[in-house]
Formats: C-alpha cells, structure tokens, sequence
C-alpha cells in the first residue's frame, strides 16, 4: 500500500456522513476533480494512518462526491471516519481505477459495499440494461434498494444470506448464481466484492459457460 508522501491529495471539507445502517454510512464531500464510474479515491485524516481506498458511489454529473463504507470493528481508520462532523478535514485523492470499461446490458453482481462503483455507474448513465444482483447478511444492507428498485424492477435482485423465506433470495450471491435461470453468457458480467467472494463467483460464471473475456471484477475498495 502507498504512503501519503507518494499520493497527490488536497483537503476537503465533510458535507456530512450519514448512518445509513448499522455501522454503515455515506461520506459527502464536494467534487473537485471529474473522474469516471467506477474509479476509486483515497481517503485520511492524518499521514501518519495509511490511505484507505474507496469506490466512489455518485454519479459523474454530481456535485458532490458519495462514499459508501462501513465501519470495521478492528479498523483504525473507518471507526475515526465514522466520527466525522460537517466542516471537518479529510484528506482526499485524484480519483484513479480502471474499472471503468463498460459494455451495453451489463450484469452487476455485487456483494456489501461492492455495490458503489455500479451505482456510479447506473446514476452516471452508463448501464444501459443493466441487471444488478446484490448479496447481502440482512436486509438493512441492501443499501441504494429504493433507487434501484425504481430504476430497474426485477432486474433488482437481492440475495440475503441471513434472512427468513420472503421478499428476497435466501442464500449467498454466489449461491443465487449457481442456479440463475436468467444467466446469459453473451452478456458482460462485473463483480465486485471481497477476494473470496470474486474468485468464487468468477468460477461459478466460467463453469457455466461465460467467457473469462466477458468477466470483469474489482476487489473491495
């Protein structure tokens, strides 16, 4: 990981930093610098704690910029950023990333906060046809749900590893992937999670008959 004497940064203000679930919240801050869906940005509060990277979850037309995160038991940094007030200082990067090469029709498989570089990308304007499939431990962490459930309707999936039979798919993502009826492999596929969950879920798409050439992923940020 870089250090902030090899990152070009400036100091930004906090608009706010919003709860939006149990130890999860959106971090606001005006954009200063264009950048494509999908990129991501470093983020600190003093150089003495290394850089933290975070998928930017606005759209490119915004003026301000979203971040998605959640706060981490045995993290340092998340439990200070959580504590940040409007007005407060934040260290903020260039955005950089190049997980910005979208095709038309695009399948968005995401799990937690994996789901920000796709909402980007669907409030950018870019996801033309997209479907989006989403993983999750409870409902509360279906963040975006109401955005996406407006913009998209069925093609919104939601897949709930801790929940009781009902208004979504009881199971993990890549429990939900292994017996999609409606997995196509002409189309492109993005995935953005956690190591395991990406490598698992890229393995599943390819023994299913989807090209690795048509698999795109990106590691949390």
């Amino acid at each position: 990981m870089r250090t902030w004497n090899e990152i070009s940064y400036e100091i930004q203000r906090v608009i706010s930093n919003t709860p939006i679930a149990p130890g999860a919240y959106i971090l606001k801050f005006k954009k200063n610098s264009t950048f494509i869906a999908g990129q991501a940005l470093a983020l600190g509060i003093s150089e003495d704690i290394e850089p933290r990277y975070y998928s930017i979850a606005s759209g490119e037309n915004d003026d301000e910029i979203s971040i998605l995160y959640t706060e981490k038991p045995d993290g340092k940094f998340t439990r200070i950023l959580s504590l940040l007030k409007p007005g407060d200082n934040l260290m903020v990067s260039k955005p950089f990333g190049k997980f910005t090469q979208l095709s038309p029709f695009p399948v968005f498989i995401a799990a937690g906060t994996g789901i920000a570089p796709f909402m980007s990308m669907l409030l950018s304007g870019k996801a033309k046809g997209a479907v989006v499939i989403h993983g999750a431990s409870y409902p509360d962490y279906f963040y975006y749900s109401e955005i996406l459930l407006n913009t998209l309707g069925e093609n919104y999936i939601r897949c709930c590893s801790r929940c009781q039979p009902g208004s979504f798919y009881v199971g993990r993502v890549t429990d939900y992937i292994k017996q999609w009826s409606g997995l196509n492999i002409n189309r492109p596929y993005y995935l953005c999670g956690s190591t395991e969950m990406v490598v698992e879920t890229r393995d599943i798409l390819i023994s299913r008959g989807v090209p690795i050439s048509s698999i795109n992923s990106e590691i949390y940020f």
